[in-house]
Parts: C-alpha cells; sequence; structure tokens
C-alpha cells in the first residue's frame, strides 16, 4: 500500500458521472463478475417511470377526494397508505441500487489512483481467519488490494447464522496481510471494543489458560492468547516496540496472526467512501508493517531440522535422513501444537447458562 502522505481519497468524494457509473456496473455483469443484483440504466428509468406514475395517481386521488369534499371509506384509505408506502419504497430502491454503482465506480477510481485493484467480491473466501468459516452465506465484498510492498487485502464480510426470525447477519470489516513466515495462532482481542461485563466482541472465544500477560501497559488494550508452550515465542513477536505499534494505532481492532496471514478485524466497514477510514488504515498498515521483518526472522525450535550438507559429506554419525540430528537451523513453518489456539466458551454464553438455570431452580423451589 502506498504510503499515508501520498494518499489519493479525492475519487471517493468527488462528483461521479453517473452515465459513466452505470457503465461501468453493465461492464462488470457483461464479465459476469456481479450477478443480477444490479438493474441496468434502462430498467432502473422503467421502475422510476412506473412508481412515478403511480405517485401521480396516488395525488392526484387524494387531491380530488379534499376539493370534493367527501370523505374517503376506510378501505380507500387504506389503499392509499399502501400505495404511498410502494412508491417510497420504489425511490429507495432505485436510489439504492443506483447508489451502489456510484460506490463500486468510486472504489474501483480510487484503487486505481492508488496503484491497487478493486474486485466486487466473491462467496466463501479461502482464508484461514476465525471469522471466515462461520456461519453460511459467506461473502467478502468491495475487496480493494496492493501487491507491493506485500500483500495487502481492505474488505466487508458477511455471514448468516439462525433461520426464520432468528436469522441474523453478521457484518465485518477487515484487513488482511500476507507475512513472509508462517507463524503461531495468536489473537489480540481489543479491550477497547469489548461488550458489556467486558464480554469478547469476537465470535469465538479462547480458553483463558492460553491468556499471556505482556509488560507495560499492553493489557489495558489488548488480550493477548497464543498457544500453551508457546508463550517465549509471543515474547520474540511482541517486543516493546511491536507493541507500542499495535496500541498507538490498532487498538480499535482485534488482531489475529494464523499460518502466514495477519488480521484486522472491525465490527463495521473497512473498504468504505470514507477517506478518513483509508488513511487510518493506511497508517496502521504502515506502522505494523515496519516491524514485519523482525517477525520472519522467527523459527519454531519444535520443528525437526535435517542436517547440513557439510555433515552429511563429512560421515557425521547420525547426520542421514533416517535419524537428522539438529545441525541446522529448523525450517520455516509450526509446529502441530501451535497452529491452533484452543476455544473456549464465551462469557455471556456462561452467564446466560447460569441465569436460565438460576431461573429454574427459584421456579422449583418457590413456584409453589
Amino acid at each position: 500500500m502506498t504510503t499515508n502522505t501520498a494518499l489519493d481519497t479525492a475519487p471517493l468524494t468527488e462528483p461521479v458521472d453517473r452515465a459513466k457509473a452505470r457503465a461501468f456496473s453493465a461492464e462488470l455483469r457483461r464479465k459476469g463478475s456481479v450477478g443480477g443484483r444490479v438493474l441496468s440504466g434502462i430498467a432502473l428509468g422503467v421502475v422510476g417511470v412506473v412508481f412515478l406514475l403511480i405517485g401521480a395517481f396516488v395525488f392526484t386521488t387524494i387531491g380530488s377526494l379534499l376539493f370534493s369534499g367527501e370523505r374517503p371509506g376506510p378501505r380507500v384509505l387504506a389503499f392509499l397508505v399502501v400505495l404511498i408506502v410502494g412508491v417510497l419504497s420504489g425511490i429507495a430502491l432505485v436510489r439504492g441500487l443506483g447508489g451502489s454503482a456510484v460506490r463500486r465506480y468510486r472504489l474501483d477510481r480510487f484503487a486505481r489512483a492508488n496503484g491497487m485493484t478493486w474486485h466486487p467480491g466473491f462467496a466463501d473466501p479461502a482464508l484461514p481467519g476465525m471469522i471466515f468459516g462461520l456461519g453460511r452465506a459467506r461473502t467478502a465484498h468491495d475487496l480493494v488490494r496492493a501487491e507491493r510492498p506485500r500483500f495487502v487485502e481492505v474488505g466487508n464480510f458477511t455471514y448468516e447464522t439462525g433461520s426464520g426470525k432468528n436469522k441474523q447477519t453478521h457484518r465485518w470489516g477487515y484487513v488482511a496481510v500476507r507475512l513472509d513466515t508462517p507463524l503461531p495462532h495468536i489473537v489480540l482481542d481489543a479491550v477497547g471494543n469489548n461488550g458489556l461485563f467486558g464480554g469478547t466482541n469476537l465470535p469465538i472465544a479462547f480458553g483463558r489458560g492460553q491468556r499471556l500477560s505482556l509488560e507495560g501497559d499492553f493489557d489495558e488494550h489488548f488480550a493477548l492468547y497464543c498457544p500453551e508452550g508457546y508463550e517465549r515465542d509471543a515474547l520474540y513477536l511482541f517486543t516493546p516496540d511491536v507493541m507500542a505499534r499495535f496500541i498507538d494505532n490498532a487498538a480499535a481492532l482485534d488482531v489475529e496472526i494464523v499460518d502466514d496471514w495477519l488480521f484486522l478485524y472491525s465490527r463495521r466497514d473497512l473498504s468504505t467512501l470514507d477517506p478518513a477510514t483509508w488513511r487510518w488504515l493506511f497508517t496502521t498498515v504502515a506502522a505494523v508493517d515496519d516491524k514485519l521483518a523482525q517477525w520472519a526472522r522467527w523459527r519454531d525450535e519444535r520443528m525437526s531440522a535435517t542436517p547440513t550438507a557439510g555433515a552429511v559429506a563429512s560421515g557425521i554419525p547420525g547426520a542421514t535422513a533416517e535419524a537428522a540430528p539438529l545441525l541446522g537451523p529448523p525450517p520455516v513453518g509450526v509446529a502441530a501444537p501451535g497452529r491452533r489456539l484452543r476455544r473456549g466458551f464465551p462469557v455471556a454464553t456462561v452467564l446466560v447458562v447460569l441465569a436460565v438455570a438460576g431461573w429454574w431452580v427459584l421456579t422449583l423451589a418457590f413456584g409453589r
């Protein structure tokens, strides 16, 4: 991503030729990048004319009744109310669909202006972060990507849980940063965005035995979780200067390191038309990226190393493929115990269960 000083946010707010925006969406449909959710300009025009005629009929009818002095019956009033609601809904639909075309056009121009690319999105993104495997109807959209100096993707993500009246759509914004080497699974749960009674904002809870307390005031901003046995590795990765970068720039975001990815999460859209959000994200990624080179040097000592070529050639006992002594540095990778954190029970869920159980006990004891 470009530096914050070179960031050009003008395409996000400057006036847009709506005809060009509609043509851009039409080209996306032709390529199959977006589906039938987007109406063409002709379809939008037809819908607009239909609702305009309905609106004219509604207000003409109301005017005639007022000037004639007649009192409309309940059926007439109900009919007019339904028509008015329909007109207002139609106007909102047309404006919303037209706004989607403009939004796509703006984000694409913004990405191009800053040496990046924009993609409308797709279903089931192949990312290992905790939010991407939950629920159903998983969709990433409005993806803005940079390839240099490393791969960075900013996007929005939705998934659904429940059904019927209990159906719920969960919305997230995320930043995905590709790392130079796989690292242990580490989660930084931001304290500032937690819910009532300190309940985590994350969709997954982790076993409290994996909580690691760090020096300084880091614990006031983040709860850090790392696999048991990887505490020294977490301290190697989160040196005081790295902790300071996260506190100063990412304290409002939840953080996950998994495999060779770094994710920043928010419960609101991050790929947006708001210039201030983009300036904040660029500053955050630049600040963190400046410290990722030292992470690239980390190696998991639990991984078995292969013998050096010189050791095999010199005939050192045991320097064979079948029984390799730890003569060389460990290979890139993470041993199985460090690849994923153990999940726990959310505090909120435990409190609800206890409350229900307590109510049930009290009902049995005093209900008679």
